[in-house]
């Protein structure tokens, strides 16, 4: 599945969230990422997460969908951590 991940979580962790959040997904903006991902990889993520965050002041929000081509994604300004596929 393709998912968007975004999230909000106070300053003190948001370095922590940064590091696993990248090893799952593609960074594209602050506190944003993207990316294909199986459900068994996700549910890893969203466990490691609940670790971090506090519950009573943090979120995370995921927005899902079959597959990248099923979202029209449009950029205005600078895309801050551009995809290319370099073979």
């Amino acid at each position: 599945m393709y998912v968007i991940l975004v999230y909000d979580i106070g300053d003190k962790k948001v370095g922590k969230m940064l590091k696993l959040c990248r090893k799952y997904l593609n960074w594209i903006q602050n506190s944003v990422f993207e990316g294909e991902i199986t459900e068994v990889k996700l549910k890893e993520l969203l466990s490691e997460a609940k670790l971090i965050i506090d519950k009573e002041k943090d979120s995370i929000i995921i927005f899902k969908s079959r597959q990248e081509k099923w979202l029209e994604k449009q950029v205005v300004g600078k895309e801050k951590n551009e995809l290319d596929n370099f073979l």
